[in-house]
């Protein structure tokens, strides 16, 4: 941002600062009978300066997350509620169908013990699992990073590589494809299974199924919401014995069908 913006930044700040405070006289003046409204200053995307998300069109950013500064977000991947990607100091970038869980937590590095400038660069059908933190790292397509994970600086995290709930991987810590690595500070526990692999890429999947069906309901307007919650209480199950004894016949609206992705046992059941 050049000289001409920054001055402008600054007189559009002045300029809400202005207000707010003619808003705070305005309810003192009014006593007792005022009405004070508090406006959220949140914003889920954020720009610092001239470093702004870029995020694809088929992502799915919750409303409470936190998005700041030089961030890229790849097609179809998620960032869950109360997430917060500071791409402030250095970049962030996530590739496509990858899934940053609720609460968790991604940094970079501007400057650390090593000397290093390091972002964080998370590849395609990742899985961070809640309120992980991911600081000046490494992780590559197809890896999964459990709950409550911590990855610092320089770690990288190979393809089809597994890091345990809870863990604490140490600086610089290169953890190979294939393995799972645990406890505080991770080494290597074992190899992974063909089932915990095939889990890996079925966990993206979902997890991008499931991101639509979020982002829908985040767009819906409040008349659609309040058509949906009469429908709902219109077409409630009732006991099977007492709709045969009146004779009704109740049929769910297609408004309030999930689709097939997000009940993976619905096929099975249809077909059996």
């Amino acid at each position: 941002m050049g000289t001409l913006g920054r001055a402008i930044y600054t007189v559009g700040f002045w300029i809400r600062e202005t207000g707010q405070a003619m808003d705070r006289l305005g309810c003192r003046l009014q006593g007792n009978y005022y009405f004070q409204e508090q406006l959220s200053r949140h914003r889920t995307l954020m720009n610092i300066f001239d470093k702004k998300p870029i995020v694809d069109k088929e992502a799915f950013v919750a409303p409470s997350a936190s998005v700041i500064g030089d961030v890229q977000i790849g097609h179809g991947s998620s960032i869950w509620y109360g997430c917060v990607l500071r791409g402030d100091v250095n970049n962030i970038s996530i590739g496509s169908g990858t899934n940053i869980q609720d609460n968790s937590l991604v940094h970079v590095a501007k400057t650390n013990l090593a000397g290093k400038v390091l972002p964080t660069i998370i590849g395609d059908n990742v899985t961070v699992g809640h309120s992980a933190i991911l600081h000046g790292c490494t992780v590559d397509d197809e890896a999964f990073v459990g709950m409550g994970a911590t990855l610092l600086d320089g770690v990288v995290v190979e393809k089809h590589a597994m890091v345990a709930a809870g863990a604490l991987v140490r600086q610089n810590t290169r953890i190979p494809s294939g393995q799972v690595w645990g406890g505080n500070p991770a080494k290597f526990l074992r190899n992974l299974t063909k089932e915990e692999l095939a889990f890996i890429s079925e966990s993206a999947i979902n997890y991008t199924n499931l991101a639509r069906v979020h982002a829908s309901e985040n767009d819906k307007g409040f008349e659609e919401i309040e058509f949906e919650k009469v429908l709902r209480k219109k077409y409630a199950r009732k006991d099977e014995e007492y709709d045969s004894m009146i004779g009704i016949v109740r049929e769910t609206p297609p408004e309030l069908i999930l689709p097939d992705n997000i009940l993976p046992n619905k096929g099975e059941q249809k077909s059996s």
